[in-house]
C-alpha cells in the first residue's frame, strides 16, 4: 500500500458515520504526517523507516472516535490501549511486512509515551505530534519550551518548533 492510498483510506475511515468530528481529526494527522515526512527526509532516514514512519502518522490517532465514545476522551493513555489494534486491522491487508506492521503498531500504540525511545521514527512521531497539539490546545510558551527542552531531539524539529512558535 502506498502513503498516498493509506492517507486516502484514511480520510474515508475518520468521515464514517463520523461527521461531528471528521474534520479535526482529518485536519490533525494530515498536519502530523506532513511534519514527520518533512522530518524524516530532512534528518536522512532510510526509506523503509521513512515509509514506516509516514504510515505511523496517518493512523496515530485511528482511535480518537473510539475513545471518545468509549471513554468519553481521547486521552493519550485510552489511545494508547486501543490504537495498536486498530492500526493493524487498517494495514493488515495492504500487503505490509509482519515486521513493517508490528513497528507501526508499537509506534502507534506509544505515540504518548515520552520515555523509552527506542528509534528515530519514534522520536520524530513524538515531535510532529506535539507540533500539531501545541498548536490546537493554545500551549503556552513556557509549556512549548519545557518539552522541546525535554523530549525534542531533532535538528529539524527543534529548528520548525522554534521557528513556528518565534522560540
Amino acid at each position: 500500500m502506498s502513503v498516498s492510498e493509506a492517507m486516502v483510506k484514511m480520510i474515508h475511515f475518520y468521515a464514517q458515520g463520523r461527521k461531528e468530528k471528521s474534520h479535526h481529526d482529518i485536519d490533525h494527522f494530515q498536519k502530523v504526517w506532513a511534519f514527520a515526512k518533512t522530518i524524516g527526509e530532512l534528518e536522512g532516514l532510510d526509506a523503509y523507516t521513512q515509509e514506516t514512519l509516514e504510515l505511523a502518522a496517518i493512523v496515530h490517532d485511528i482511535a480518537c472516535p473510539l475513545c471518545r465514545e468509549k471513554y468519553g476522551d481521547a486521552d493519550g493513555p485510552h489511545q494508547e490501549l486501543e490504537g495498536p489494534a486498530m492500526a493493524r486491522g487498517f494495514y493488515e491487508d495492504m500487503g505490509l511486512s509482519g515486521e513493517q506492521l508490528d513497528r507501526i503498531c508499537f509506534l502507534v500504540g506509544h505515540h504518548h509515551t515520552l520515555d523509552q525511545v527506542d528509534g528515530l521514527d519514534y522520536q520524530i512521531l513524538l515531535e510532529a505530534d506535539f507540533l500539531v497539539n501545541a498548536d490546537e490546545s493554545q500551549a503556552r510558551r513556557v509549556q512549548i519550551e519545557r518539552f522541546r527542552d525535554r523530549v525534542y531531539r531533532t535538528k529539524t524539529g527543534i529548528r520548525l518548533l522554534n521557528d513556528i512558535y518565534g522560540l
